[in-house]
């Protein structure tokens, strides 16, 4: 587990777990971030199930980033039967704060909180196959693509399904 505030490439910052109060700056930060968006509902509905694992990245200056996980049971990558699975549905930084450690440190303390809250045995999240800054960051964590999803962006791009055990 990380510790609650952190120093990363002189970006001061702490992970903490998103309250309802921060759903504005959270879909702030997914429409200036990411070309897809979910209606507030889901968001909302995230909080409620999963908010031991629904993580914002705050610095002195406000929220500069977000993990939206849920858990789920489905078929194992690694082991073959059926697990509990943490889902990365969205993880999103703000433009001025990449790079310097803020999406490592969710994507940690993400899974970190997935195993010991819920027990999860693996992750999986999809990732666009352009988005190569993201992937090398996901092998860095132990991930590994499992198959290909064609088309699965509305623009038509591929994304690989990846996944982690935990």
């Amino acid at each position: 587990m990380l510790p609650t505030s952190d120093t990363f490439d002189d970006c001061e910052f702490r992970i903490r777990e998103a309250s309802h109060a921060d759903l504005d700056k959270i879909i702030e930060i997914n429409m200036k971030s990411l070309p897809e968006h979910y209606p507030r509902y889901f968001w909302e509905q995230h909080i409620e199930e999963w908010g031991k694992i629904f993580l914002v990245a705050e610095a002195p200056s406000g929220i500069i980033g977000y993990m939206m996980n849920r858990i789920e049971n489905d078929e194992g990558f690694f082991k073959g039967d059926f697990v509990l699975r943490g889902h990365v549905v969205s993880i999103a930084v703000l433009k001025e704060y990449r790079r310097r450690g803020v999406g490592k440190a969710l994507m940690l303390e993400g899974m970190y909180r997935m195993k010991k809250i819920y027990g999860a045995e693996e992750v999986v999240l999809e990732v666009r196959v352009s988005n190569e800054p993201a992937t090398n960051l996901y092998r860095s964590l132990g991930f590994k693509v499992v198959r290909i999803l064609r088309r699965y962006y509305m623009d038509g791009e591929d994304a690989y399904l990846m996944a982690a055990p935990l």
